[in-house]
């Protein structure tokens, strides 16, 4: 028997009952488009690396089928337990209804992948006309009820009625965590979102009075346990900070990062000495790290890493070149990947050093013996500044070896990716954010054809769905938070919010660049920076078809 979603009573026929009564049915979809996809990829009984590749659009269209159940169950539950708290209100129930209604319409109708790539069934080996037959009459209700002008209409008003620095609909955090948030956003509101824009046109570091004030609210030792001088929070305390600085500038809201990850690294594969050294110094912003991982002509295949490391008494001479560096020049501390073992081929050989280095600046970048480098000029996520490094014979302790032995590097760094994927997913929601709210205050103030353009249907399409998408992928995040805080394995969940924030970060700029018209291409607005911003967001981390291929190989090995 499959599960098909069923006619509700009228009782029950409230947008979040009728969402209720599709999941199952999505279960069994997913189930059953697993399944099919399965079949195009085993050879025998086991995956076939050759057939994964052959198949990317089916098995990366899985990997968005899964994301997208994710999404509609955790709206659900977003609502669930709003309704408890008696938070559930008029501008949170049109979010829900136009959310289920549009992923809805779009697991029947096709999913965008990104914008000239749609997924449908049959991509996926199932007949054209399944996903509308398992969500039945509950599905095609959903859809009538909040997929409509007058429905995103409505939303609109009520985002206009309500204050928009509360982000459009409650976000269902915690007392605790509202209150940390609020303390995040006054530090942004004053001491970053005034001064993002000229330090973007400027190409300008993040000014070090700005870090000293980050350090001083503890965003440096957000996570890091209070034994080692930090506040020992969680990673949902670690995504309302990334979200809230993020949506003022997303180089603020990536530097606080920078020292999170570097922390993740020590605490998960120390030793102790390394760990009382550096956590103390990480946590109070007296050293700032980098992480230093990517190569030339690597991008994502890190186990075809070729820098080296060879041991010469008490030190390493690292030899190679890595690229796409940020912030490396201000950076007292970078977790280097490099390759101990020349005779082991793959990640195998590979080891983390906590190398130390001095600070540079503009006119001396690196004044560190055997250590090179140029700034890589690019479009956004400026204020650290991306480069090139070069490495010739420079020296790093053999003390400072991450964990003692070598060949662990990538295991070490694989740790971290799960809560990398978080954070990153936690910016995207604060870009996307920082989108809405330049795109409705600019189409409120823009008057055409005698009134605000906020009028005009096509104006309010965008901004309901930007709301509603903004709000989708800031639950998909913070679950994926809350599960890594209860120490549960989350990569799938991980992956999926940073896969789905991404886009909707993306999405959010572009139609709010859309909605300034010719304006939105004036660098002296605001909207041309986020844009340039919010691409990044689908590259670095995992690109979004690397990710697609993670997310999809874990689900056909598990079988879901």
């Amino acid at each position: 028997m499959t599960a098909v979603a069923k006619p509700l009573a009228a009782e029950a026929e409230s947008p979040a009952a009728r969402l209720a009564s599709v999941l199952p049915a999505l279960d069994t979809l997913l189930s059953e488009a697993t399944q099919a996809v399965r079949a195009k990829v085993l050879k025998g009984e086991r995956l076939d690396t050759a057939l994964l590749e052959r198949e990317q659009r089916a098995t990366h269209g899985l990997a968005w089928l899964a994301t997208y159940r994710m999404a509609l169950r955790e709206l659900h539950h977003w609502s669930e337990r709003l309704a408890q708290e008696g938070r559930y209100g008029a501008i949170e129930e049109a979010i829900l209804r136009i959310g289920a209604a549009e992923y809805v319409a779009q697991l029947i109708g096709g999913i965008p992948m990104n914008q000239g790539e749609i997924l449908r069934a049959t991509d996926l080996g199932l007949d054209a006309g399944r996903p509308a037959e398992l969500l039945g009459d509950a599905g095609r209700e959903l859809i009538a009820d909040g997929g409509t002008a007058e429905a995103r209409a409505a939303l609109v008003d009520l985002m206009r009625e309500a204050d928009g620095r509360a982000g459009f609909g409650d976000s269902g955090l915690d007392e605790t965590h509202g209150q940390f948030r609020d303390e995040m956003r006054r530090f942004a509101d004053a001491e970053v979102a005034p001064y993002a824009h000229a330090w973007h046109l400027a190409n300008a570091y993040i000014p070090l009075e700005t870090i000293s004030k980050m350090s001083e609210l503890g965003v440096f030792g957000l996570t890091i346990p209070e034994e080692y001088g930090g506040l020992g929070l969680g990673k949902e305390a670690m995504c309302v900070v990334s979200e809230e600085l993020s949506r003022a500038y997303i180089g603020v809201g990536s530097l606080g990062t920078r020292s999170e990850i570097a922390a993740e690294l020590i605490m998960g594969g120390g030793t102790e000495e390394q760990k009382a050294h550096f956590l103390p110094k990480l946590a109070d912003g007296s050293i700032l790290p980098t992480a230093v991982f990517t190569e030339p002509n690597t991008g994502s295949d890190l186990a075809s890493l070729k820098t080296r490391a060879t041991r010469d008494g008490e030190v390493y001479k690292v030899n190679g070149a890595k690229t796409w560096i940020t912030h490396p020049v201000r950076a007292d501390l970078m977790t280097l990947l490099v390759r101990t073992d020349p005779n082991e081929r793959g990640h195998r050989g590979l080891s983390m050093l906590l190398a130390e280095k001095p600070r540079g600046t503009d006119g001396d970048p690196f004044p560190a013996p055997g250590m090179s480098g140029g700034e890589i000029e690019v479009l956004g996520y400026r204020g650290m500044k991306e480069f090139e490094i070069g490495f010739d014979g420079f020296e790093v302790p053999v003390a400072n070896l991450l964990g003692g032995v070598e060949g662990e590097g990538f295991k070490q760094l694989m740790k971290t990716f799960e809560s990398a994927r978080i954070q990153t997913a936690a910016r995207a929601v604060g870009v996307a954010q920082s989108a809405l709210d330049i795109g409705l205050r600019y189409a409120e103030e823009r008057a055409q054809f005698g009134k605000a353009i906020v009028a005009f249907p096509r104006v309010a399409d965008k901004l309901a769905m930007m709301a509603v998408e903004v709000q989708i992928a800031r639950q998909i995040t913070y679950f994926a938070a809350r599960e890594k805080d209860k120490d549960h394995r989350c990569d799938l969940e991980a992956g999926m919010a940073k896969l789905l924030a991404a886009r909707v970060a993306w999405a959010a700029a572009d139609n709010a660049l859309q909605i300034h018209g010719g304006n939105g291409f004036a660098l002296e607005y605001q909207i041309s920076r986020v844009l340039c911003d919010a691409r990044i967001l689908n590259i670095f981390e995992g690109a979004a078809e690397i990710q697609a291929q993670v997310i999809a190989r874990r689900l056909l090995e598990q079988g879901a």
